[in-house]
């Protein structure tokens, strides 16, 4: 069975693509990835195909150009299998705010497959592609990677090309990779990394050869345990897998350093006042003029004939466009950056990202890499969250903190719990050192059976 057909023979059932390609119409290259397939959030640009962000506001928009990261895949061979099912602007965590319907997790149909990037992690762990590309604004690659027990992999802020991806918090979302191996992993990072002259925050470094560093020892490297991550709230079993992958790196020569992060307990809250105020403003421009979804206000009482105000058309295409989460973040981020209010939450929580980002400078003068949990729990089941906005944003409290400071971190599949469910261990080193986490990462993984659905 071709990726193709295994994504098409799942789909209906998991509901991880929003659209499969039954033949690739995309130009054909050779190259290093010409035996590689792709699938591709629904948050980045391919030309001609629907780019609809997970939502009603962009039912029926198609791109008209195509995003650099996914540009130079199919420059490098690749081939698109289908856009995939998303958090609606890749605002969630657990894959159930698409206007499309939520995506199932492939090793227990009743849970979630963890969010925003739910969909390319399903796609990436039943086998329809080689790499799944996700974004990671705070959480959305590694997370999901954990649940659905595959690799999921955030490199620095400025690596890779944010051109043609839709942005929700532009000082933090960054592209990225899930897959069953970190060799695809390492090969995909190659092609996509690199100066874009079409993004100011790209960066101007060299890109290395990650997949080198597959080969390389890790015997000397100091891991350090943070011990803000091994609090309460963490499942046994999870906290069991983590231990054991720890003493792995300590049986290949690794040292092992007890660290500390003292500016951990702001991060969840740093993160969603710096996040919404960033949607907020980049939100404004989905206004029903200039393309989306444009709804009509409804006729005048009486059945007057009058003008349309611009300030209806924006209210009714807003609100007829946009879920609940998405307004939600939406009301949030104004409130913070109104006036008499900028100074208490923004100001103050672009001071803090700061200080949490001077904690992580200088951890990795003690170490060469932090280990800790990717998440506290293991997948929940589908609606046991989404009463509760505050329980939902407490899953990321273990990965936001490497979006606020843009550093790489990566999930890697480190076992089963006792139910059967798949645990993550998340790898976090210093900027631009993605090598480092790349071959940590190939010590402590297990070669899981990815799900039971095959």
């Amino acid at each position: 069975m071709t990726q193709f057909e295994t994504a098409q023979k799942h789909n209906a059932e998991l509901n991880a693509f929003l659209e499969i390609f039954d033949e690739n119409p995309f130009p054909s290259h050779e190259g290093p990835l010409s035996n590689m397939t792709v699938a591709v959030k629904d948050v980045l640009a391919l030309k001609d195909a629907r780019l609809t962000c997970g939502s009603k506001f962009l039912e029926n928009f198609h791109s008209l150009y195509t995003a650099t990261c996914v540009e130079r895949l199919i420059g490098a061979g690749a081939r698109i299998v289908g856009k995939t099912n998303m958090d609606e602007f890749a605002m969630g965590s657990s894959n159930e705010n698409s206007a499309y319907g939520l995506v199932k997790n492939p090793w227990d149909k009743t849970r979630v497959p963890g969010g925003s990037s739910g969909g390319s992690a399903v796609a990436a762990a039943i086998g329809a592609c080689n790499v799944a590309l996700g974004t990671d604004t705070g959480g959305s690659i590694r997370q999901p990677a954990a649940f659905c027990g595959v690799v999921g992999h955030k490199p620095t802020y400025g690596r890779i090309s944010r051109y043609g991806l839709t942005a929700f918090a532009s000082s933090f979302d960054t592209v990225g990779t899930f897959s069953r191996t970190l060799e695809d992993a390492a090969k995909s990072l190659e092609v996509m990394s690199g100066f874009d002259e079409m993004d100011s925050t790209s960066a101007k470094i060299d890109v290395p050869k990650f997949s080198q560093a597959l080969s390389r020892s890790v015997k000397g490297l100091r891991i350090g345990i943070p011990k803000e991550y091994f609090g309460e709230g963490i499942e046994p079993d999870v906290r069991k897998l983590i231990e054991d992958a720890k003493k792995k790196l300590q049986a290949k020569g690794c040292e092992i350093v007890d660290i500390s992060l003292p500016h951990t307990k702001y991060c969840v809250a740093d993160y969603y006042i710096l996040t919404t105020a960033e949607a907020s403003s980049n939100l404004a421009r989905f206004d029903g003029i200039r393309y989306g979804r444009r709804a009509i206000p409804p006729p005048l009482e009486g059945g007057g004939k009058g003008v349309v105000s611009l300030e209806d058309t924006y209210r009714h295409s807003r609100s007829e466009g946009f879920g609940r989460e998405v307004k939600r973040r939406i009301m949030l981020g104004t409130y913070v950056l109104s006036a008499g209010y900028y100074d208490a939450y923004y100001k103050r929580a672009q001071k803090v990202r700061r200080l949490i980002t001077q904690d992580f400078i200088a951890a990795f003068e003690k170490c060469d890499a932090l280990l800790t949990p990717t998440t506290p729990t293991t997948a929940f089941k589908i609606g046991e969250k989404l009463s509760d906005p505050l329980a939902m944003y407490l899953n990321d409290i273990f990965t936001v903190s490497a979006n606020i400071a843009g550093v790489p971190a990566m999930s890697v599949p480190v076992g089963l719990d006792s139910t059967g469910l798949p645990v993550g261990a998340q790898l976090i080193a210093k900027h631009f050192d993605e090598e480092t986490l790349f071959a940590l990462g190939k010590e402590i993984m297990e070669q899981l059976p990815y799900s039971s659905i095959e």
